[in-house]
């Protein structure tokens, strides 16, 4: 089906993508899912990872996300994350850095504060993420 659907990146704080897209391509919790225009409605949760998007020029951009929601419509697609930023956004020094701080906190982890293991394993997850979206060409 030939035609773009429109793609909503939102946070709590900002909107991070307004645009038309010709497929937008998103980390689903139970699996990446590719969404065109006139698909099947539905709603899933997010995994920390990349929405990746074709625009309507047709160059492929790409969107870091952790947690949230996705709706998808025929017509459109709205992702509510708990955080995002553009590709182009993302400061690589302060995701180096968010890693080093990550593995420091799991390799001193104390089998007694699990919530720190799970935070850390979190921080890890995303600036390992960020890093990898970064390097990617």
């Amino acid at each position: 089906m030939a035609g773009n659907i429109r793609l909503e990146v939102v946070t709590p704080e900002k909107s991070v993508v307004s645009e038309d897209a010709q497929i937008v391509m998103a980390p689903g919790s139970l699996g990446e899912f590719g969404v065109l225009i006139g698909h099947t409605p539905f709603l899933t949760t997010l995994k920390t990872g990349a929405i990746k998007y074709t625009d309507a020029a047709g160059k492929e951009r790409f969107v870091f996300v952790s947690g949230g929601f996705v709706e998808a419509l025929p017509d459109r697609v709205t992702v509510l994350a708990e955080s995002a930023e553009r590709r182009r956004d993302i400061d690589a020094a302060r995701a180096k850095s968010s890693l080093e701080r990550a593995q420091k906190r799991l390799t001193g982890h104390s089998p007694d504060v699990d919530m720190d293991f799970t935070r850390a394993k979190a921080a890890l997850e995303r600036a390992l993420h960020r890093i990898r979206l970064i390097e990617t060409k």
